[in-house]
């Protein structure tokens, strides 16, 4: 006899617990399985044949990470797989009875809310391009953070010891300056190489506005003949960190360029750079978060919801209209089209009139912004849909 059994998979690094249900609730299946190819086929075979040729569904907890190699083998086999955020079961487990937590209960908590709901969207992993993208965008943002941690350390190591040489530059966008930390850095290093030599020096180094340099840290090298105990240690730590920095910088060019190529591979990298504000790396982090296919998305509304630039009501009693942000959203997709927004107001006509109409009815900049980028979702959705090109609301009624 045919029925619809679920599948509750609780996903873990090395491990994950499976739980299989049928319609009535009743388990059939409660089962650890290693993370490994050849455990995962033999799991997948078992479930199937619990459903006896009727509806299986699975669910699980993760889509990326180490889920990965579950969800890839599922959606092989042409598997229906649900994904039910982690905050999701959380908070569903403490409709269900006891207060103890293990995998197997996760995984039959999984299972049950996949029998139960019917707002539950099936996973698609993307096209190959943008999952290329996903992988290269996130460690462009990881090398992006390593960058500024390295730099802030850098800069709180030589204030201990060189304040004026600290303030002397902007080490976050000075190549220049962290060239000088990995050749001098403190103030007496600083005046016995004298101004000519050191100039020289970074000429060498193939500084530009070599001169402009050395007289600034000359002058700041003037302007301290303190010298702070334990100066020698940290000047030598400054310098292993400008050398971190220049190696970090390197690597973030390279991950752009890879980047860069493979956007302009996607079918949709046109459409995207047509839209004001989108380059070609926030266009692939928006690829990158959506998948690269609209057809996720039923309507502008729900990539909107996604985005987190649908603002949800918070209406009780008498209050009503109490609208806020939502607390679940894609934090990278709002992050693409929050700055392509920013970006589109200087460049694009039509979206600094907007933004300073509703600037000019009270909204805040932040406010604003987010305005001009919900809109604009509108506009990149129906482009996707139709495949059509972005134009100016002038090029339009003058056509």
């Amino acid at each position: 006899m045919e029925q619809h059994v679920w599948a509750g998979l609780d996903a873990g690094k090395t491990e994950h617990h499976c739980v299989v249900i049928d319609t009535d609730g009743h388990r059939l299946l409660s089962r650890r399985v290693t993370n490994d190819e050849t455990a995962l086929n033999e799991l997948i075979s078992q479930v199937a044949g619990l459903a006896r040729d009727g509806q299986l569904t699975w669910a699980i907890d993760l889509n990326h990470g180490g889920a990965g190699l579950v969800i890839a083998m599922l959606l092989d086999r042409d598997q229906q797989l649900l994904y039910i955020p982690g905050r999701t079961v959380h908070h569903a487990a403490g409709s269900y009875r006891g207060d103890g937590k293990s995998d197997a209960k996760d995984a039959a908590i999984i299972a049950d809310q996949a029998r139960m709901r019917r707002d539950l969207h099936p996973i698609r992993i993307g096209d190959e391009i943008a999952v290329d993208l996903r992988i290269l965008t996130t460690r462009r943002t990881d090398l992006v953070c390593d960058r500024t941690r390295a730099i802030n350390r850098l800069r709180a190591q030589l204030l201990e010891y060189f304040p004026a040489l600290e303030r002397a530059f902007g080490y976050s966008t000075s190549k220049a300056a962290l060239v000088l930390l990995t050749g001098y850095r403190t103030p007496d290093g600083i005046r016995r190489i004298g101004a000519g030599r050191l100039e020289a020096w970074l000429r060498k180094h193939h500084v530009r506005n070599a001169s402009q340099v050395a007289q600034t840290a000359i002058a700041a090298a003037g302007a301290q003949h303190t010298r702070v105990p334990g100066q020698q240690v940290a000047a030598e730590v400054v310098a292993r960190l400008a050398k971190e920095v220049i190696a970090l910088d390197a690597q973030i060019g390279e991950t752009e360029a890879q980047i860069e190529a493979r956007f302009h591979s996607h079918r949709h990298a046109r459409i995207i750079l047509s839209m004001p504000g989108f380059g070609p790396i926030l266009g692939a982090e928006f690829l990158a978060a959506t998948g690269g296919d609209m057809s996720v998305f039923e309507s502008a509304d729900r990539l909107a919801g996604v985005a987190g630039l649908a603002p949800v009501p918070r209406d009780s009693g008498r209050v009503r209209g109490n609208l806020h942000r939502p607390r679940r959203y894609d934090r990278r997709l709002l992050r693409a089209c929050y700055l392509s927004a920013m970006v589109s107001i200087r460049s694009c006509a039509e979206s600094r009139v907007y933004y300073d109409r509703k600037r000019a009815e009270g909204k805040r900049h932040t406010q604003a912004v987010l305005a001009l980028a919900r809109r604009r979702v509108n506009v990149l959705w129906a482009m996707l849909r139709d495949e059509a090109v972005y134009q100016p609301a002038s090029t339009v009624a003058a056509a």
